[in-house]
């Protein structure tokens, strides 16, 4: 049954199995986040460097170097909107195309040292992580309440394999160098822009039926269809925010992993080669970084459910914090940095995964895909401002300074975890007294 049919079907019809939906888009959904997460994770380490050497100044290096960032953060939103009109299969296909074709324009820039296509191809191939970061939420859509914060972790998990190579596909591309006169940075993004053809071509065929129409008709209630009124659109999202506390929370998680993570792992790699890091070294720092962000994920996930998404957020706040004071004391060990970093992805999966599962769970079906299109943009706007702002603040002063200011950024979530414990202590307090 085509999404077309699905969604105009009478109510009455008999729906699909759901939990045979869901199972099938599970295995969807996590074939095509491994491939299309080798050609989303060279954006971090050889888009860097590639930035670097094709623009030659620090101030457009850094420019270049948010652009990816900045692409996923203006087309979160829209894609999240046209999931909400087409479905998930037209949004996430859609997306991981844009990104292929940022990927092969990359080709070129890194082939001739062109600005312009450069700048045009790392916004674009900046798509593919909206497109990643929404195929969590997609799995969601149909997933029993207990088993949320599961389902998203292991999408976001098994997008460990494809992170943590894409950083490395400088070795692959000389050998296609080797073979076909492009250079090394070329040839890597020409496998990158393949892999992100591929992630499309594995949604757009079999991503059937689509999980977000099947919610849809077989949620008890429908107020956009009550109403009449076009769902997701950005008014509704902010109305939502504006009267759902628990979304609100969620989303500070959010924007907060997002901007600690990205300031410090965007310019790490503009660090380590200051300090005589080679291309190697950076990779791996890069990967490990990569893989200590998703291989936790499945923890993460066990644990909100068990023993919920406050618990979680406040066990990455204080990995983060230890990531962040190692690096500040010793900013010029590259083993230390490198222990750092991999502490910043496991302190940004534990908040970031558990406060998307929690926005998951309480947002309403009829904002459902626009709001986590909205989340996941400002998420990256966010992390866009905070990687253009480091860049002048590493210039200016150092990698310590550069992580104690993380560190502040913490606070307010930190605060608003301690505030939440103690009104959740002072309920059960009250509840004993009462009984």
């Amino acid at each position: 049954m085509s999404e077309t049919q699905l969604s105009a079907s009478p109510r009455n019809a008999p729906l699909p199995d759901v939990e045979s939906v869901q199972k099938r888009t599970m295995t969807v959904l996590v074939i095509a986040q491994i491939i299309g997460t080798v050609g989303v994770g060279v954006a971090p380490s050889i888009g860097v460097l590639l930035a670097g050497q094709v623009t030659d100044n620090e101030a457009w290096a850094g420019l270049a170097r948010t652009a990816s960032t900045l692409g996923a953060a203006l087309l979160g939103l829209p894609l999240g909107d046209l999931a909400a009109r087409r479905g998930r299969r037209i949004a996430l296909a859609t997306g991981w195309w844009t990104a292929a074709g940022g990927g092969a324009l990359l080709v070129a820039a890194a082939q001739w040292s062109l600005v312009v296509p450069l700048f045009v191809g790392l916004l674009l191939i900046g798509v593919g992580l909206a497109v990643s970061l929404q195929s969590r939420f997609a799995v969601t859509d149909l997933a029993k309440p207990q088993r949320k914060a599961r389902s998203l972790a292991l999408v976001v998990w098994v997008g460990t394999l494809g992170s943590v190579l894409g950083p490395n596909l400088g070795a692959p591309g000389e050998l296609i160098g080797a073979a076909t006169g492009l250079t090394v940075f070329a040839s890597a993004f020409l496998i990158a822009a393949i892999c992100l053809a591929l992630a499309g071509a594995v949604v757009f065929v079999w991503l059937r039926p689509d999980p977000l129409l099947l919610l849809k008709r077989s949620a008890t209630t429908d107020s956009a269809a009550a109403t009449g009124k076009r769902p997701g659109r950005i008014r509704q999202v902010f109305a939502e925010l504006r009267t759902n506390r628990q979304a609100r929370v969620a989303l500070a998680a959010v924007l907060t992993a997002q901007i600690v993570m990205v300031a410090i792992m965007t310019m790490t790699p503009v660090h380590v080669a200051q300090h005589g890091g080679s291309v190697t070294i950076i990779g791996l720092t890069i990967s490990l970084h990569v893989a200590g962000m998703y291989a936790p994920s499945p923890l993460v996930g066990v644990m909100a459910d068990r023993f919920g998404h406050r618990s979680a957020i406040s066990t990455g706040i204080g990995i983060f914090a230890a990531s962040l004071l190692i690096s500040a004391v010793r900013p010029d060990d590259t083993g230390t940095i490198i222990v750092s970093l991999i502490l910043l992805g496991v302190g940004w999966s534990f908040v970031s995964v558990a406060g998307s599962a929690l926005f998951s769970s309480v947002v309403s079906t009829e904002t459902r895909a626009s709001a986590q299109g909205g989340v996941d943009a400002l998420s990256n706007l966010c992390g866009a401002t905070a990687a253009f702002l480091a860049g002048p603040l590493l210039a200016a002063t150092n990698y310590s300074l550069l992580s104690i200011l993380a560190i502040i950024a913490l606070v307010p979530l930190a605060l608003l975890m301690a505030g939440r414990a103690l009104a959740a202590g002072s309920a059960r307090a009250r509840a004993r007294r009462a009984a």
